[in-house]
């Protein structure tokens, strides 16, 4: 499925950043991974169009952060093309990969002696060359990096001492930062409160870039991103709009659950609604031979 592209302009300056295409940011073509002998991902292909912000979804356990490590080259697939602006990510410098895709991972990192703000400032990194230091143009970023994710207040603290949600706000700072085309996250709301979930997902979606994140709420995954991609048992199950992927045969097929599905009154997007004890129920009825 083709999904309407989206240009829009990066503000990097660095030569080292990849020429943008004003249709699509990210291209993924048969690609498989397998560790040990176990296949992981088979034969995933999908187009992220520029601008756009897709959601990665799927049970636990469905290849979503292994694909995600493909993409940002911490592993590399067994088979298969991932191209970045029309450009394979093989080829490409440590240098001009830093400076056009920013991460943040699902496991939290430890930086020990750092406070909030050095954190953040790592983001400059892929964009300095090896005596630079940073200008006031540069504080001025690391500041409002850390107000739009509502840490201000903690940028002379060591990183150490930040919750799990403020390191999470932190991180997604310290990509702000970066500067990317790209931005990839895994479960980006993790350890996030209901607030923060809503306000981090907004606040990435707003940057104008393309983005590919994994996240389990569907709900959220339903009302914040353009396209969803649906990983089950390490392949393509469904892609497309949130109303094309989230329907209530595909969730119990997929996760297992019975889900009402209605049109939710602010953003008529998707809103699944579950049903608890109903599933397991009716399939402990099904293995009995008592059900229809």
């Amino acid at each position: 499925m083709k999904l309407s592209a989206i240009q829009t302009s990066h503000g990097l300056n660095s030569k080292d950043t990849i020429p943008a295409s004003p249709q699509v940011a990210l291209d993924v073509s048969h690609l498989s991974w397998s560790i040990d002998g176990k296949t992981i991902l088979t034969d995933i292909s999908f187009a992220l169009p520029t601008g756009q912000m897709l959601g990665l979804i799927g049970p636990n356990g469905a290849g979503k952060s292994s694909l995600l490590r493909c993409l940002y080259r911490f592993v590399r697939p067994t088979q298969g093309k991932i191209t970045l602006f029309d450009q394979d990510i093989e080829y490409l410098s440590s240098k001009a990969f830093a400076c056009s895709v920013a991460v943040v991972q699902q496991d939290t990192p430890h930086y020990f002696d750092m406070t909030t703000e050095q954190l953040v400032s790592m983001g400059l990194t892929p964009h300095k060359g090896m005596f630079d230091t940073n200008s006031s143009k540069d504080g001025e970023r690391i500041a409002k990096a850390l107000e739009k994710v509502g840490l201000s207040h903690k940028m002379h603290q060591q990183y150490e001492r930040l919750s799990g949600g403020e390191k999470q706000r932190a991180l997604i700072a310290r990509a702000i930062v970066q500067q990317p085309q790209l931005l990839i996250l895994d479960e980006p709301t993790n350890h996030l409160d209901v607030r923060y979930q809503i306000q981090i997902l907004e606040l990435v979606r707003s940057l104008g870039i393309s983005v590919i994140a994994s996240i389990h709420d569907l709900n959220l995954a339903s009302a914040l991103c353009d396209s969803l991609l649906l990983i089950h048992n390490g392949e393509v199950s469904a892609m497309g709009t949130p109303t094309e992927v989230l329907t209530e045969a595909r969730i119990g097929d997929v996760f297992g659950v019975c889900a009402q599905v209605s049109v939710h009154p602010q953003h008529k997007k998707p809103l699944i609604s579950y049903f608890y004890g109903y599933y397991d129920a009716t399939h402990n009825a099904d293995e009995r031979g008592e059900g229809e």
